[in-house]
């Protein structure tokens, strides 16, 4: 997981552990303290703290109170520290994830033969050693490996793919 530099704690608001931040720049404007931490390097250790309050002041600014800092004594150790925020993934026009294929119309043809069906990608599972399509033809179900080499093309406009699959992969006759 990527992080951007985010902002600094400045200096102690109220009297029950709450900061003042600076943001920089880099900050979302959409950000959501039950989704995302604020991390900061204490001891060399990355370390996540969960706002419980979280107020912009401004552009620049906000106050934050974060879970089990309830006192000044103990936000104090924050003061001056540079945050960091996991930086939003951000996906090209041209990139997507194979999940987003769930639905699409599939043709598929094994190679050296043939043998043409058609389906629906009905489900991806993902997994690092193995990821696959589950396709539905006529009624049964068949799982095929979601790899790059059996994908002969990709058809968004119309949700359509088709693939070219070894010889005895789909198992029909």
């Amino acid at each position: 997981m990527a992080t951007v530099p985010a902002g600094r704690i400045n200096k102690l608001f109220g009297t029950e552990g709450s900061v003042m931040l600076s943001l920089y720049d880099a900050f979302p404007e959409d950000f959501d303290p039950e989704q995302t931490p604020l991390l900061v390097t204490i001891d060399a250790l990355e370390v996540p703290l969960w706002c419980e309050r979280f107020e912009r002041r401004g552009v620049t600014g906000a106050v934050a109170s974060f879970a089990d800092l309830d006192t000044d004594r103990r936000a104090e150790e924050l003061l001056g520290l540079e945050f960091r925020i996991a930086e939003p993934e951000v996906r090209g026009d041209d990139e997507f994830y194979l999940e987003d294929l769930i639905g699409f119309a599939v043709e598929a043809e094994e190679a050296g033969t043939d043998m043409r069906v058609r389906g629906t990608l009905s489900d991806y599972y993902d997994s690092d050693a193995n990821p696959l399509f589950e396709i539905e033809i006529d009624g049964r179900r068949v799982l095929v490996p979601a790899v790059e080499e059996f994908i002969a093309r990709i058809d968004f406009d119309n949700r359509t793919m088709h693939l070219v699959l070894p010889e005895g992969l789909l198992g029909l006759e």
